[in-house]
């Protein structure tokens, strides 16, 4: 059995990968984290657990126990995991759900997330974790930097034309997520009433997510890269799709776009290229670790990209839990959701 240890796992990403792990026949959560509810059991916190775990929360006493784990899933706000990791570095394997190793560069982490980074000797082992791209370096990682939601939804559909440099620079991208995106930390703006039956844009130019999706295309596609990213939040609890609009290099026809797609993703269990004419609808993801794909060209040289993903699974615990499974030799459909919450 592989040991794992949750720090931070009273949020929205911490409960997930418990409701994940919970179905993992390969794996064992020895303890969970939380400084704030240490010391409550996990039902007595969230009653969802009621017959299901005898965990109690720990607090800080976890670090002296980080040694009896495989793994830790740091499931901390951006900004609080750099504080934590290296000291877990020395004893253990470490899957960070925060954006705080994501970058390749300090200076652009702290430029857009507005503060200093206490260890940036670590950006330079840290593998991105997109297993669909990143796949031979995971697998030796002692600290994989999990992605961020919207960027999943992204990089993947773009990927295999990146790698074939078909895309002109400039990638424009619609995407609107439920609320859990945001945490569970409270705030005016995600009050029931500011968001039901409501759709707003956020962040526009200035959403955090702009530079790391910015990073990563540049770094695949082996130039420089313009992202015009806005977010729209959604009255609903979870899930996200993005449409991307790009420009083609030259006139490709759809059905050898559509075929490049499904030679990239061929072997992908958790990847669902969606025939021509059809588009991915949230209801088909939400509860599982697919990220669905669509395209349409709109004249000769305009691509139209849609993606669907669930934002606290395939757009965070269940790519982290899949991140898992390529680093300890699993198959990635173990343990993983293919069951979709429909309706």
């Amino acid at each position: 059995m592989i040991r794992v240890g949750i720090l931070g796992s009273t949020g929205y990403t911490g409960l997930e990968l418990l409701r994940i792990l919970s179905g993992h026949p390969e794996v064992e959560v020895s303890w969970i984290h939380s400084e704030r509810f240490a010391q409550m059991s996990l039902e007595e916190y969230c009653p969802a657990w009621k017959k299901r775990s005898n965990l109690i929360i720990s607090g800080r006493e976890i670090f002296d126990r980080a040694g009896e784990v495989d793994v830790v899933f740091v499931a901390l706000p951006h900004g609080a995991a750099m504080e934590y990791v290296p000291e877990l570095l020395k004893k253990t394997r470490v899957i960070d759900l925060s954006a705080d190793f994501r970058f390749q560069s300090p200076t652009t982490y702290e430029t857009w997330y507005k503060t200093s980074h206490k260890a940036p000797s670590l950006l330079p082992q840290a593998v991105y974790g997109i297993p669909e791209i990143y796949r031979e370096r995971i697998r030796n990682a002692h600290l994989v930097a999990n992605p961020g939601c919207y960027p999943t939804s992204v990089l993947i559909p773009l990927f295999p034309f990146l790698q074939r440099r078909l895309l002109n620079p400039l990638i424009v991208i619609d995407s609107k997520s439920g609320v859990s995106g945001a945490g569970k930390k409270a705030s005016d703006e995600l009050h029931f009433c500011e968001v039901d039956e409501s759709c707003k844009a956020y962040g526009v130019g200035t959403h955090r997510h702009i530079p790391e999706i910015a990073e990563q295309l540049s770094s695949l596609g082996k130039e420089e890269y313009q992202v015009v990213f806005v977010p729209h939040l959604l009255p609903l609890k979870r899930g996200i799709v993005s449409t991307i609009y790009v420009i083609l290099r030259k006139d490709i026809p759809e059905e050898e776009l559509l075929s490049l797609w499904e030679e990239a993703f061929a072997g992908e269990p958790w990847v669902r290229v969606f025939p021509k004419g059809y588009f991915p609808e949230l209801k088909w993801v939400v509860g599982s670790n697919f990220i669905d794909i669509g395209l349409r060209k709109v004249g000769t040289h305009n691509l139209v990209i849609v993606s669907a993903i669930d934002n606290l699974a395939k757009g965070a615990s269940g790519q982290a839990v899949q991140n898992l499974n390529v680093m300890f030799g699993i198959d990635e459909r173990v343990g993983l959701p293919a069951g979709v919450l429909y309706p």
